[in-house]
């Protein structure tokens, strides 16, 4: 453990074990029907898709302290698409930045834990969000803020790949190519879905990976199952001297066979739809019932 004082500190123990990172993204898919199970709605296939991406963060790449979790030196991560609550909400729990108890309220009258993940929570929810395509903008600011006070901190995105048929989006990074902030990382999570069904069926938003590079972005596309890939895109990021992309290509439904490549933005999860489906999880991950 560092010195508190130290901006190099990092008391929360992080891994690049690839087997560990694929056995919490496991988890983190089991977790994510759990707690959408006893409403039987929420963001199911965005988030088994997003387990990876959140493993890699949460358990790898984010300087964080669960103990101290407004420690100016942290770095901040924001989802962008703030409906996709369920995985998120599974990632703070298991990362003990909230209780895990708690979290099984989700969509309750009365919870902090809503679909839209908001400042309710406490502060490890770093801005309140939902309409789509403003977490850039926020995450610029941020991203501005930690530089000029010369502090180690970085920001992270998670945007939605329908997010960039908003305009404001367009704006922010055209000015964060501009004013190259290398302490900015963007994640697109590519799952080729929105609520209107396949993105292409509404607004074609490809190439994006040339769309950023023309914006003055570093970009690389990968697998977003990849963890290895993943690790390593976001390695190259910390080095780079302009703000980076990472295109993540993902699959809707992830990890359970009988939901994999099924474009449902909001699907219904009836209980024995989801006890199917924490079977697969298990039976996958080699494991008995549970």
């Amino acid at each position: 453990m560092h010195d508190r004082a130290s901006g190099d500190r990092q008391p929360a123990p992080r891994t690049t074990d690839v087997e560990e990172l694929a056995r919490i993204a496991r988890s983190l898919r089991r977790d994510v029907i759990n707690l959408v199970a006893p409403t039987g709605q929420g963001y199911v296939q965005q988030g088994l898709g997003a387990a990876d991406l959140f493993a890699v963060l949460y358990f790898s790449e984010l300087r964080l302290d669960p103990l101290d979790p407004e420690w100016p030196d942290r770095d901040r991560f924001l989802l962008s698409t703030a409906h996709n609550t369920a995985i998120f909400y599974a990632t703070l729990a298991a990362r003990g930045l909230v209780d895990r108890e708690a979290v099984h309220s989700y969509c309750g009258d009365g919870s902090p834990f809503e679909i839209n993940a908001s400042e309710r929570v406490g502060t490890v929810i770093e801005a309140t969000l939902g309409s789509l395509g403003q977490g850039l903008s926020v995450g610029i600011g941020m991203a501005l803020a930690a530089r000029r006070r010369r502090s180690p901190a970085r920001t992270y995105v998670l945007l939605g790949d329908g997010e960039l048929q908003e305009g404001q989006l367009w704006e922010a990074a055209l000015f964060a190519g501009s004013a190259r902030l290398s302490n900015l990382c963007l994640i697109v999570d590519d799952n080729q879905m929105q609520v209107e069904g396949h993105i292409d069926q509404v607004v074609t938003v490809a190439p994006i990976d040339a769309k950023f590079a023309a914006f003055g972005w570093s970009v690389e596309t990968v697998d977003g199952h990849d963890i290895s890939a993943l690790l390593a895109g976001l390695e190259r990021a910390r080095g780079r001297e302009r703000p980076t992309c990472l295109v993540a290509r993902t699959l809707a439904g992830k990890g359970v066979p009988s939901l994999e490549g099924l474009l449902a933005h909001n699907l219904k999860l009836p209980s024995p739809v989801a006890a199917k489906a924490l079977s697969e999880l298990s039976q996958i991950a080699g494991e008995g019932p549970r």
